[in-house]
C-alpha cells in the first residue's frame, strides 16, 4: 500500500468562511421535493433524508464554543459570535449547507416504535478537518421537520446545555462521543412539562451545535427492513462500509458480517467505557445507539454518586432497564435489533457468522471491561482467564454509600500493605457519604479485600508509583455530576455564564491532580440528593 501523503498545513479559517458540503446527502436517496412541505410531520417513505431549513429564532446569543474541538475542525474562535450564533441558530445558511433531516426507526423501552427520525436535529452539512477527516454539523432544536410527530422542534437550555457539558467531558475522559461545537440561545421559551405532572412551564430556548463523522445510528437500518425496503437498507449499509470502515474487506455478504463484527466490537468497548466512568445513558433505545460506537444522544443521562449497579437516572424508566449494570445486555439486545434489521443483506454463512458474533459478544466485552476495571486499581490482567478481583471490590461498595469517583482517587493514595489497626484510611473515609455510620459488614469486608489487594499487588509485581500512574489515567477526578450541570443551567438562565465556564474548564481536564476543596470534585451534597434535576431526569427537553 502506498504510503498516504502528509497534508498540508491550514491556517485555522472562520466558521463563516467554512467550505460545507454535504456528503451524506450526496451519496444517499432523499426524499422528493414535492412530498410535501417541509416542515410538516408525516410518514417517510423511500428516502434516507428530507431536505428541510431551520426555523429561525428570535435573537440567538453565542452561550458557549468549544476551542478544542474547533481547533480539530480547522475553526478559528468566533471573532464574530453575533454572526456565528445566527447560523448556528439555524437563522442563516452559508453556502454549500443543504439542511436535512434523517429518517430511522427504532425500539424505545424494548417496544418497536415505527418511525421516529430527526425530529428537532437538523444537519446543516459538513466540513473536511485540516487531517482530512470530514464531520458533519447537526443543530439539535433547531425546529420542525417531517420527523417531528406531535413535538415543536425545539430545546431548552436546560438539556442544551446539559449535551455541551457532557459531551466535551466525555471526549476528555477519553469515551468515544459525539462533540458539540457550540451552545446558542434562542431568545425564546419553551414549553415543557419536566416532571410529567400536568404542570408544564415555559423554559428558556437553546440550540446545541453537534457534531460527528456520522449521526447514522441502529434505527437508520431498522426502519428500512420494517418496510421491506432492501435497495434503501443496501445502498445505507454500503455507504457506512465505504465511508466509514474502509478497513472491512471482502464483497457482498461477507463483507456485511464482517462490518457487524467491528460494530459489536466498538460498541462492547463503549459499554466498558461507560462503567469506567460511572456513565448512565438513561435511553439505550435502538435509535440512540451510534452506528460508529460512539456515546450519541445525552438525554436525561445521569453519573454514579454512591455506587449502586441499579442506578438509572431516567424518571421515565420505571424498571430500570436502562440502569448503569444492564448497559452491557442492553447493547447486545440492540446488536440483536440490528442483525435482525441486516439479515435481507446475509447468506446462510454471512448469518452464521453474525450469530456468532452476538454469541460472543459477552466474550468481547468480559474482555473489554477486565482492562479496564483491573486499570482501576492499577493491575493489568495476567491471562485470558476471569478476575474476580474487582467485582468482589464493587461486591463491598454496595453495602454503604460510597461515592464511585471518589473512592477510587481515594484509593490511589492509600497503601494497602499498611493498614490502621482497625477502621479504614482517611482517605478512604472521605469518599463515603457517611463515614461515622459505616456498617461493620463494609469496613471488614473492605479491610479484607485491601489486605488481598496488596498480595496481588506484591505477587504481580506492581511497585507502586506503577499502581498510581496506572490508576491516575483510568480514574477521573472530576466528572460532571448533575447537580453541577443543574446549578449552571440555573445560573445561565439568569444570565450568568461564570459558573458554565469553570465547569467546562474542569471537565476539560478530568484526571488531573487538584486541591482537596475543588467544588467540581467533592461528593455530592446532602441538598442536591432529590433536587429537580440533580438526581433523577426525564425525558422532557
Amino acid at each position: 500500500m502506498t504510503a498516504r501523503a502528509p497534508l498540508p498545513l491550514r491556517s485555522p479559517v472562520s466558521l463563516l468562511a467554512a467550505e460545507f458540503d454535504h456528503h451524506f446527502a450526496r451519496h444517499l436517496p432523499g426524499e422528493s421535493p414535492d412530498a410535501g412541505p417541509p416542515r410538516q410531520s408525516r410518514p417517510v417513505h423511500g428516502a434516507c433524508w428530507s431536505a428541510v431549513p431551520p426555523t429561525p429564532v428570535a435573537a440567538p446569543t453565542l452561550l458557549a464554543w468549544s476551542d478544542d474541538l474547533a481547533g480539530t475542525l480547522g475553526l478559528a474562535p468566533p471573532d464574530d459570535a453575533p454572526a456565528v450564533a445566527e447560523v448556528l441558530a439555524g437563522n442563516r445558511l452559508l453556502p454549500g449547507m443543504k439542511p436535512i433531516a434523517a429518517c430511522y426507526g427504532g425500539h424505545q423501552f424494548g417496544q418497536w416504535a415505527g418511525q421516529l427520525g430527526d425530529g428537532r436535529a437538523i444537519v446543516l452539512g459538513d466540513l473536511t478537518a485540516p487531517d482530512g477527516q470530514r464531520w458533519e454539523l447537526q443543530l439539535k432544536g433547531a425546529g420542525l421537520t417531517p420527523y417531528s410527530r406531535r413535538a415543536d422542534g425545539r430545546a431548552v437550555l436546560r438539556s442544551s446545555l446539559r449535551e455541551f457539558v457532557c459531551s466535551e467531558a466525555m471526549h476528555h475522559l477519553g469515551v468515544p462521543t459525539t462533540r458539540a461545537l457550540a451552545l446558542v440561545g434562542t431568545g425564546e421559551t419553551v414549553i415543557r412539562d419536566m416532571f410529567y405532572d400536568g404542570r408544564p412551564e415555559a423554559e428558556p430556548g437553546a440550540v446545541v451545535t453537534r457534531v460527528a463523522p456520522s449521526f447514522v445510528r441502529f434505527g437508520n437500518f431498522e426502519i428500512f427492513a420494517a418496510r421491506g425496503d432492501h435497495e434503501r437498507l443496501r445502498l445505507l449499509a454500503d455507504y457506512v462500509i465505504d465511508h466509514f470502515f474502509p478497513e472491512i474487506e471482502g464483497a457482498g455478504a461477507e463483507r456485511y458480517a464482517a462490518w457487524f463484527a467491528e460494530v459489536a466490537r466498538r460498541t462492547a468497548l463503549l459499554m466498558a467505557h461507560w462503567l469506567r466512568v460511572g456513565f448512565v445513558h438513561g435511553v439505550m433505545n435502538t435509535d440512540n445507539l451510534s452506528i460508529l460506537g460512539l456515546t450519541i444522544d445525552y438525554g436525561p443521562f445521569g453519573w454514579l454518586d454512591a455506587f449502586d449497579p441499579d442506578f438509572t437516572p431516567n424518571t421515565t424508566d420505571q424498571g430500570g432497564r436502562y440502569a448503569y449494570a444492564q448497559q452491557p445486555g442492553v447493547a447486545l439486545w440492540n446488536l440483536q435489533r440490528l442483525a435482525e434489521a441486516l439479515a435481507p443483506l446475509l447468506d446462510r454463512p454471512a448469518a452464521e457468522a453474525v450469530a456468532g458474533t452476538l454469541d460472543g459478544f459477552a466474550g468481547v466485552f468480559a474482555d473489554a471491561w477486565k482492562r479496564q476495571a483491573l486499570a482501576k486499581v492499577g493491575l493489568l490482567p495476567a491471562d485470558g482467564g476471569e478476575d474476580e478481583l474487582v467485582a468482589r471490590l464493587l461486591g463491598i461498595m454496595t453495602w454503604a454509600e460510597v461515592d464511585t469517583t471518589r473512592f477510587f482517587r481515594a484509593l490511589m493514595a492509600v497503601d494497602p500493605a499498611r493498614l490502621p489497626a482497625d477502621g479504614l484510611p482517611p482517605p478512604l473515609l472521605a469518599a463515603c457519604y457517611a463515614p461515622r455510620a459505616l456498617p461493620a459488614a463494609f469496613v471488614g469486608g473492605l479491610r479484607d479485600w485491601l489486605a488481598a489487594y496488596a498480595a496481588r499487588l506484591a505477587a504481580d509485581g506492581v511497585d507502586d508509583a506503577t499502581r498510581r500512574a496506572r490508576m491516575a489515567a483510568a480514574n477521573p477526578r472530576i466528572i460532571p455530576r448533575n447537580y453541577l450541570q443543574q446549578q449552571a443551567i440555573d445560573a445561565a438562565a439568569g444570565g450568568d455564564l461564570a459558573p458554565l465556564a469553570r465547569l467546562l474548564a474542569a471537565v476539560r481536564d478530568p484526571y488531573a491532580d487538584g486541591p482537596d476543596d475543588d467544588p467540581h470534585a467533592a461528593l455530592r451534597p446532602e441538598w442536591a440528593r432529590h433536587a429537580p434535576g440533580c438526581s433523577a431526569l426525564s425525558c422532557s427537553s
